[in-house]
């Protein structure tokens, strides 16, 4: 047998490296034409096959039908490019569109399809943003449409880089489509999967399957997948019922730790508290208006500059309604209560008069936006729990200044025996402006706070006046501690009652626990003891 000359050989090892370069399913005619055409199934079929090994011409192709920029020209598949065209197998380009190509169909199942598949092909070399966007969107169509024929597709993305939210969500997507394989070991295996993820979405997908299973191993294991999901999703309800009554408990101490000092140490009904809420909400919102136009770079901060400034601004409101109405009424709690109500008005009117009467956005930082959600179904807001904290450091703050300083000796010994303070030289006009405008000030902060939950209006002081005054009478008048226990007792109440008897009668049933409380204890949860008595 001759040797096979030199030039057969080359030709032979350059045919054999550009095989080897070539992609593993590179586009045919007869692909192009069953994604386009034909019954539903079967272009669902070859569009998840293309989209699992795609080479560049499939993905084209792909994009452009998702884009409705696909021609049928008899046996040929056309990509529209402006007033051409081209081939989407050779890649020959025409000058001019065929007026004999015809459009492509698309229904809602295969448009569904087509999103799935981009975002499969979309997956591998993403951002980890994009990563999750698109894996959840395979998830989405997994749960919604198990389709075994997806997951190749979602074998592939596994199988490289992924950000590890993506991959969870990913594995849950394999999981739901595997159910829907003829292998009863496969749907074990996906059963048990399903079961560990404890997710609200899991749950009607394994309703779906036990109906239909045949497999007496497998419909076992959907039955305990399904009972642990039920468990872990009623603890994850009782701790958002638990959190959600513990937010609503903060926002309350918040809106009550002002009136605390002006009434329960002072003894001024301040009918006028809800308004110096409003004000520091307002304020709130100006810092953030004047970072929004003058400071945008730093708009992420405006909230430890509106901190401060909500402080000040109900702090001097306060501070001028004692000096020029309220230090002539202490001792007469009813020309106080209506005087403090006529106060209120004219605040609400000149808000109304500045800002409208509508309501204003105040916008969260991207540091309080999102939240962290454990369990499944428990989803703790960022701006929650920062509020939570919050309400705790202005709580430490009060209780510090109130029982370590000079200014908190001063108004404990002015509420409780103004004339042994005034003959050992206090100032007692000054203390009670101090204390006036403390109390105000820690109104103004809860303004701030409350901004952040919800939108701020004129009325915003009015939803809290009556929870304020409901929680200081029912902690007991003068204590700090029986507000906070008052506060915290009551958001829980109120959230665990609103959960199976509505929001409705949860108001009447705290509002009837408390006038039975206050008919049997009169002083509080914490009464004076002593002197202070």
């Amino acid at each position: 047998m001759r040797p096979l000359p030199v030039e057969w050989l080359m030709r032979l090892l350059l045919a054999m490296c550009l095989a080897a370069s070539a992609p593993a399913h590179a586009l045919t005619p007869a692909d192009a034409l069953a994604l386009v055409d034909g019954d539903t199934d079967a272009r669902i079929d070859t569009l998840n096959r293309l989209a699992a090994e795609p080479d560049d011409k499939a993905s084209a192709l792909i994009k452009a039908m998702s884009g409705e920029a696909v021609r049928v020209q008899g046996e040929r598949v056309l990509l529209v490019d402006g007033d051409g065209a081209i081939d989407a197998v050779t890649g020959e380009k025409l000058a001019t569109l065929p007026e004999d190509a015809s459009d492509v169909m698309i229904n809602n199942r295969l448009r569904s399809a087509m999103e799935t598949a981009l975002a499969g092909m979309e997956l591998l070399g993403a951002p980890p943003e994009r990563q999750r966007e698109a894996a959840r969107t395979l998830q989405r169509t997994a749960f919604e449409e198990p389709d075994i024929s997806q997951l190749p597709l979602i074998d592939k993305a596994l199988a490289g880089q992924l950000d590890a939210q993506a991959r969870q969500t990913l594995e849950l997507a394999q999981a739901a489509v595997r159910l829907a394989s003829e292998d009863p070991a496969q749907r074990l295996a996906a059963a048990q999967k399903l079961g560990e993820a404890s997710q609200p979405i899991v749950r009607p997908l394994l309703l779906q399957q036990i109906e239909k299973e045949t497999d007496v191993g497998v419909k076992a294991a959907l039955g305990a997948s399904l009972r642990g999901i039920d468990r872990t999703l009623a603890i994850g309800s009782a701790l958002a019922q638990a959190f959600t009554g513990i937010s609503l408990g903060s926002i309350l101490l918040l809106a009550a730790l002002g009136l605390a000092i002006t009434y329960g140490l002072m003894g001024v009904i301040n009918m006028a508290h809800g308004e110096l809420i409003m004000i520091g909400a307002y304020a709130t919102w100006l810092v953030q208006s004047f970072f929004r136009t003058s400071l945008p770079e730093y708009f992420d901060w405006y909230l430890l500059v509106a901190m401060p400034v909500a402080f000040l601004a109900s702090g001097l409101v306060g501070a001028a309604m004692e000096r020029t109405v309220i230090r002539f009424l202490y001792g007469r709690p009813l020309e106080t209560l209506l005087a403090t109500w006529g106060i209120s008005l004219v605040l609400m009117q000149a808000v109304r008069s500045l800002f409208g009467a509508q309501n204003v956005g105040v916008e969260n930082p991207s540091w309080m936006s999102g939240g962290v959600t454990l369990l499944g179904n428990l989803n703790l807001p960022w701006n929650r729990i920062i509020i939570i904290g919050f309400a705790l450091a202005v709580l430490l703050g009060v209780t510090l200044m109130i029982g370590k300083t000079r200014l908190g000796l001063f108004v404990r010994g002015v509420t409780q025996n103004r004339p042994i303070a005034s003959c050992m030289g206090v100032n007692t006009a000054r203390i009670d402006t101090y204390a006036f405008a403390l109390g105000s000030g820690i109104a103004g902060l809860a303004g701030c706070a409350l901004s952040q939950i919800g939108n701020v209006g004129p009325d915003l002081g009015q939803n809290y006046i009556v929870d304020s005054f409901m929680v200081v009478v029912l902690g007991g008048v003068g204590q700090l501690a029986g507000t906070v226990y008052a506060a915290l007792g009551l958001g829980l109440l109120n959230k665990f009652i609103e959960g199976w008897a509505g929001a409705v009668l949860a108001k009447i049933a705290v509002l009837v626990f408390i006038i039975v409380f206050i008919q049997k204890r009169p002083q509080g949860i914490f009464a004076m003891k002593g002197r202070e008595a």
